[in-house]
């Protein structure tokens, strides 16, 4: 029996999907969702703000303010809430709606950039807006997810050793980048692990993380538009770029199986099976990291009319998906 007095002491650490029988490659899914926050971003946001905390630039009557596309602004909300410090998350109109009403449920307030930066784009408005507000006002507190090393020693120090210990005889890890913090945190554990491990980071198309082309992304989650000072290439093996039609149809087709997943999990997917079917993958041990479930998706990956809006009537006319419609 789990007995816990705070939302930050629970998170399910070792549940892992087999996904072979869905994708045809033998990949292990580390799901990540399944705490009070709904994604991985629960670590990071515990490890930054207890390191504020203890740097004393965090204390009480302050108030934390962050740029979040929306799982890092839910996971700060239930934090502030639980150890009753004010909370601002400044996103855009990419944030679902459920994320910024959960956000406003635990007390938190929701400021919406509409227009994007000259350079930078809306994220780079975004960030101009909080450190508008932080000069503005001593209360305010910015974590800096996009610059702050807590931000990756929360998963050096909690989800790659989880993984090396489920998994001793790993060959290759898939993780999202977005921020890069679960990358580099995992990416720096695994080089100096005993054995060798390939890291393959997945970015969205239209992303200019990696030095990209910036394009149009409407699923919040991965990649951005301005570079995050976090990443370091050199601990990164490969790349794989996911278009947004083919991280929709992954979610789709994990759903057909009864696994919902976010849309960031669906473009960690998309890409280690892209990247395991190009390379031979059969004979390997191969993880991906998925950072969220699906709930938050309902009305947007999983809403046909706005997938046929953005991405035409045929989004969905795969023969994969159409083999998992006739089989379920």
């Amino acid at each position: 029996m789990t007995v816990i007095s705070v939302p930050m002491d629970f998170n399910a650490e070792d549940l892992y999907v087999d996904l072979r029988s869905i994708v045809g490659q033998a990949l292990f899914l580390k799901c990540e969702g399944f705490n009070f926050a709904g994604s991985i971003k629960l670590k990071a946001a515990s490890e930054m703000v207890a390191a504020a905390e203890r740097n004393g630039v965090l204390k009480p009557g302050c108030i934390l303010v962050e740029s979040s596309s929306g799982n890092l602004g839910v996971a700060l909300s239930i934090i502030a809430a639980s150890k009753g410090y004010g909370f601002l998350c400044v996103t855009d109109a990419r944030c679902n709606l459920s994320a910024r009403r959960f956000m406003e449920a635990m007390g938190g307030r929701v400021h919406i950039v509409a227009e994007p930066a000259a350079e930078g784009g809306l994220l780079g408005a975004r960030i101009a807006h909080v450190g508008a507000l932080c000069a503005a006002d001593e209360r305010y507190v910015w974590l800096n997810q996009y610059a702050n090393a807590n931000n990756w020693r929360a998963h050096y120090r909690t989800t790659a050793p989880a993984i090396a210990r489920r998994f001793p005889q790993l060959d290759v890890l898939f993780v999202g980048a977005g921020t890069t913090g679960t990358l580099m945190g995992c990416a720096r554990y695994f080089r100096e692990w005993h054995r060798r491990v390939r890291v393959v980071a997945v970015d969205s198309v239209g992303s200019v993380t990696f030095g990209g082309e910036p394009g149009r992304r409407m699923i919040p989650g991965l990649g951005t538009s301005v570079r995050p000072a976090l990443l370091d290439e050199s601990y990164v093996d490969d790349l794989v770029r996911v278009e947004e039609a083919d991280t929709v149809r992954a979610c789709h087709r994990l759903a057909r199986r009864g696994f919902l997943f976010g849309g960031s999990t669906g473009t960690v997917v998309s890409g280690a099976v892209e990247w395991l079917s190009r390379n031979d993958g059969h004979a390997v041990t191969a993880v991906a990291i998925a950072p969220d479930l699906g709930e938050r998706y309902l009305d947007t990956i999983y809403q046909t009319n706005w997938l046929q809006g953005l991405y035409g009537e045929g989004v969905l006319a795969t023969e994969e998906l159409a083999a998992d419609m006739r089989s379920a």
